[in-house]
């Protein structure tokens, strides 16, 4: 089979690209299917290229993908499983509109429509996110809680949903919209998105720097580890079409914790010193956001057809001092 990743210069488009590269074969839509060639499309083309200099069967696709000529490739392609992670983070999709529709939602009608264009539908994982809910007073919901998004991009990512459920129902694609907690902690620099301080105030700190803390203590957050987003998508890839049903959307499990809970368990894991680098820095922009957040997502569906979360916090803090020693 043909696999397309999208957003693979990302950092979980890398550790996708990465992990399918390490292996032969991946179960989709309930059959074993040995992996032929992946397909990596991005804006950023020097992490594609490297990509495809280090695994022989990506191949690197550099463009937007409202470019004529990418949407062609991929048509002609005809991936048998498209992994749609290209996104414009939710502090960046807020602060330019334009480019958030762009990117989010035009990107994602763009993609479907190539797919239409396919001699069979192809499996289409979409990245949509938490985001997409809001609730009073950062509390718990559950999965069947109606979306009602206060962000620019939580409506760009509910949007996204509707339309790959539409075209799942049309036959054009075999779709699953995956609502990702948010994910702590990413390597490398802080990015745009309104969560970027729930990995922030866990790496720099390890990194021997000082954090900025934009919100209170009392906030929760539904997190996953990046081990753990990896094999939500992978195991979603395999999941037989039948077993989703019409409702293409899955809301998927995390670890509920407070902000104040974080530093306590970081000072546990990496010591006092490490946690006093965090320096409260209120952001009343940021925190209009995540506030409307849920604290917590009980997510009984997405259990049942075998997403199974991370344990606690502590291990994702220790996965990333894993992946750092590793390096």
């Amino acid at each position: 089979m043909r696999i397309l990743v999208t957003g693979a210069a990302g950092f979980i488009g890398q550790m996708v690209v990465n992990a399918l590269s390490a292996r032969d074969t991946l179960m989709l839509n309930g059959r074993e299917r040995r992996i032929a060639a992946i397909l990596a499309t991005d804006i950023a083309e020097q992490p594609l290229l490297a990509l495809a200099e280090t695994h022989r069967r990506v191949h690197a696709l550099p463009g937007a993908l409202s470019d004529p000529a990418v949407q062609a490739r991929i048509t002609e392609d005809a991936p048998d499983l498209v992994i749609h992670l290209a996104a414009v983070v939710s502090g960046q999709a807020e602060a330019d509109y334009d480019l958030g529709m762009e990117v989010n939602l035009q990107a994602t009608i763009d993609l479907i429509n190539a797919c239409r264009q396919m001699p069979k539908p192809p499996v289409f994982l979409f990245s949509s996110s938490v985001a997409v809910f809001s609730c009073a007073a950062n509390d718990t919901i559950d999965e069947n809680t109606l979306p009602a998004p206060r962000s620019s991009y939580g409506t760009q990512k509910l949007m996204g949903e509707l339309l790959v459920r539409d075209a799942t129902r049309k036959g054009f694609v075999l779709g699953r919209s995956l609502r990702f907690p948010t994910i702590s902690v990413r390597p490398g620099a802080p990015n745009k998105a309104a969560s970027s301080f729930a990995s922030g105030i866990i790496r720099e700190p390890l990194a021997g720097q000082e954090a900025v803390l934009p919100v209170g203590r009392d906030l929760r957050l539904h997190l996953a580890s990046p081990d753990r987003a990896l094999a939500y998508t992978l195991h979603a890839a395999g999941l037989a079409q039948d077993e989703i049903g019409a409702d293409t959307t899955l809301t998927l499990p995390g670890v509920s914790v407070t902000v104040g809970a974080m530093i306590d368990t970081l000072a546990r894991v990496a010591g006092a010193d490490v946690a006093a680098r965090i320096k409260p820095v209120p952001d009343a922009a940021i925190a209009a956001i995540v506030t409307s957040w849920p604290g917590q997502i009980l997510t009984p569906r997405a259990e049942a057809l075998g997403f199974v979360p991370d344990t606690d916090f502590a291990d994702l803090i220790t996965s990333h001092m894993g992946r750092i020693a590793a390096e």
